[in-house]
């Protein structure tokens, strides 16, 4: 079973918590990974993280317990391909908007005759052709999530649904306000009554939904909304948020200690990512129940 599939399955009652990798950096991958993350997004989109980043990233992720997700940049065969060559058996599609766009990513991470994806016997992704029958399985073990990310998309999601191979939808709150003409208000109500709609529909028809908040209050309601799947911030978001905390209130430093001293604030901050990642982890994870949506921050990415 895809990995990804197989964490929904066993999440039960409790929706996996994840966060997006921004950074492009194997290390602070690693460390998300053990901040106690369920899954995480590492993106091609939105970030400079490129083939080989993603390839490093899928390495350091391997000795965590933390699901990674490829988001890939578009929905283009050709770039599906070598991130599934890398070793990705999840991948993000941004930005569908209808049935056979959701055709089409499926059939990117399948080999003929069930798809179009370019065959190589010797991939990271068949251990450089040590797995036996790798060609011949890979198909049952690929999971696809895609991105309803405006009104139009949310207007066909029974279709999109619908398509075989879509393992799970995935609402994008920035993209989705923008496209119902509420730029950077992801927590405007017409928005949220549109997610919750969505919500339903999903449940109606077994399909795993999710979507991302910008903290953990707005996600803790997500959670509490029906979403299956969750998402908090970034790896650069909790960074900067722990740097923040580290200068606030610490003057200067002069003369010659200047060096010493930044240094160690450095050091402080890369450590205030692993402390601050696994606060928001144990904080979704012990916060009570809500029994309706509310309207979350709108610092909310896409």
């Amino acid at each position: 079973m895809n990995p990804f599939s197989h964490l929904l399955k066993a999440a039960g009652a409790h929706p996996p918590v994840g966060t997006w990798i921004m950074s492009a950096s194997p290390l602070v991958a690693e460390a998300t990974g053990h901040a106690g993350f369920d899954w995480a997004v590492l993106d091609m989109e939105h970030s400079p993280v490129d083939m080989m980043e993603v390839v490093q990233m899928l390495q350091a992720l391997s000795a965590t317990k933390m699901v990674p997700v490829v988001r890939v940049a578009w929905n283009d065969p050709v770039l599906v391909k070598r991130v599934l060559d890398a070793g990705a058996t999840t991948v993000m599609f941004p930005f569908v908007q209808n049935a056979d766009e959701a055709a089409r990513a499926v059939a990117a991470t399948r080999y003929p005759p069930q798809g179009v994806r370019g065959l190589s016997t010797m991939s990271r992704a068949s251990r450089f052709g040590a797995v036996p029958n790798y060609v011949a399985n890979a198909n049952k073990s690929m999971g696809v999530i895609v991105q309803l990310e405006s009104a139009q998309a949310i207007k066909q999601l029974e279709a999109i649904a619908g398509v075989d191979g879509v393992d799970g939808l995935f609402i994008g709150p920035g993209d989705l306000s923008a496209s119902m003409g509420h730029v950077g208000q992801s927590s405007h109500p017409a928005v949220m009554d549109l997610m919750s709609q969505a919500v339903l529909r999903c449940k109606a028809l077994g399909k795993p939904i999710g979507t991302i908040g910008g903290d953990p209050e707005s996600v803790a309601q997500y959670r509490a909304a029906g979403f299956d799947f969750v998402a908090v911030g970034s790896d650069l978001g909790l960074y900067m948020q722990g740097a923040r905390a580290a200068i606030s209130g610490t003057t200067p430093p002069k003369g010659r200690w200047a060096a010493s001293c930044v240094a160690s604030l450095c050091a402080r901050t890369c450590r205030s990512l692993v402390t601050s990642a696994a606060a928001v982890s144990s904080q979704l994870d012990s916060r009570p129940r809500m029994i309706a949506i509310g309207l979350p921050s709108s610092r909310a990415r896409r």
